[in-house]
């Protein structure tokens, strides 16, 4: 297979070897369809001609770390099936509205989070992880995503920080059973997703929490003590004496990455259990999107776009795409700012028109709070009220304008 990473004309180097360029070789002066620089006068010569270019990472004789991080590999598509080769993979349909869903999520996800504080709660105390508590606190959000994910998908952006390690996990799970709906994985495999996604993190327990609430770059040495909580994952998972596989995976192996960059063992690819690498994908996506002690939290829509540039780099391109499909641009609960200059909230996504979304305005066009709230579907109400075209402008960081999602009420 051909690894090759995309490099802007400023940053090459002799010894880098392109093989392909930003526009049709016959419209440049190239005669050899794939040449390694040698001299800054070939540098030269690409910066005429081109913005960017391929570099073949395996014919260069010069590559730094940063691009080889950047690195794809062109392979075909890898399909459901072959994923999952001995899965019988199902069709989801929404059977519920969202505004029929959403009272029976809300109380899903109040009985996933009471069990899971618990949880979280005696093993902190030393107590093992009470594996049934978690299995039984699943199944109604399992149920609810199965009829339509976007009422728990809001509830998942309900966060506050100083309840972070464990609102990340409850965020995870969310996250994960939604992949799975997407990927048409069966029931059992909800599940697993479901209970991984609240566990892969639970070594985070046996980590001096200061080191995890740090604000400051954390040292070689605090990092190597946060990164341990793989470890103690590993650890506390055996003295529950669970078998499911799955959910094991997910626990040793969330932190691998796609191009063996990742941690405890640098696996990568077909490497990395499948599991695994759903759990790093949701892993990521939550903690990015969520207000952390040394990072605030960014949109969803950017979080979007930064697993995109590092599908096949960190995470494989196939499952960032169908996590994109999964939870769409705007996923509910995103701020976004329309054309017109109001501040709405999505509330619920069309599965075949993701911009087009049910939205609930919550700031007019000066960003002053509504008397009360206007519900309006984009799909259909196309224009404002000065009759311009209506449309999401751009989506806002968590917090934007002070609005505070717990406070909002359906």
């Amino acid at each position: 297979m051909i690894e090759v990473v995309k490099v802007y004309v400023a940053d090459l180097k002799p010894g880098m070897y392109v093989s392909g360029l930003d526009r049709p070789w016959l419209e440049t002066p190239f005669i050899l369809q794939g040449f390694r620089i040698t001299s800054e006068e070939d540098i030269r010569n690409l910066r005429r001609h081109c913005q960017y270019v391929f570099v073949d990472i395996e014919k260069s004789r010069h590559i730094d770390y940063a691009l080889q991080r950047k690195t794809r590999v062109q392979r075909p598509r890898i399909s459901r099936e072959a994923m999952f080769p001995k899965r019988r993979l199902v069709t989801y349909t929404d059977t519920a509205d969202w505004a029929e869903e959403y009272p029976r999520a809300e109380e899903a996800v109040q009985q996933l989070s009471d069990g899971l504080e618990a949880v979280f709660q005696h093993a902190r105390d030393g107590a093992a992880v009470d594996v049934v508590r978690v299995k039984r606190s699943v199944e109604p959000m399992i149920d609810s995503i199965s009829r339509n994910p976007d009422a728990c998908i809001w509830l998942a952006r309900l966060k506050e920080q100083d309840k972070y390690t464990y609102q990340h996990s409850l965020g995870a799970s969310i996250w994960g059973v939604a992949l799975g709906r997407q990927l048409g994985l069966p029931r059992s495999d909800l599940r697993s997703l479901a209970i991984g996604g609240l566990l892969f993190d639970i070594g985070k327990l046996r980590v001096d929490p200061a080191l995890l609430n740090s604000d400051h770059v954390l040292t070689s040495e605090e990092l190597v003590a946060v990164r341990e909580h793989v470890r103690h994952g590993i650890e506390m998972m055996a003295e529950t004496g669970l078998m499911n596989s799955d959910v094991l995976d997910m626990v040793a192996h969330h932190h691998e990455r796609h191009n063996g960059s990742g941690y405890p063992q640098g696996l990568s690819g077909d490497a990395i259990p499948i599991f695994a690498r759903i759990a790093g994908i949701v892993d990521c996506y939550d903690a990015i999107t969520s207000h952390r002690s040394y990072a605030r939290a960014t949109s969803p829509s950017a979080a979007i776009k930064m697993l995109y540039d590092v599908k096949d780099i960190d995470f494989q391109a196939e499952l960032v795409e169908e996590f994109i499909q999964a939870v769409g641009i705007y996923p509910a609960g995103t701020l976004i700012e329309l054309s017109s200059g109001e501040v709405a909230v999505v509330v619920a996504e069309y599965r075949t028109r993701r911009l087009r979304p049910r939205i609930m305005v919550v700031l007019d066009a000066d960003k002053q709070p509504l008397t009360s709230v206007r519900m309006v579907d984009l799909l259909h109400e196309t224009e404002d009220s000065q009759g311009r075209p209506l449309d999401i402008a751009n989506s806002l960081e968590p917090g934007a304008y002070g609005i505070d999602m717990n406070s909002i009420h359906l």
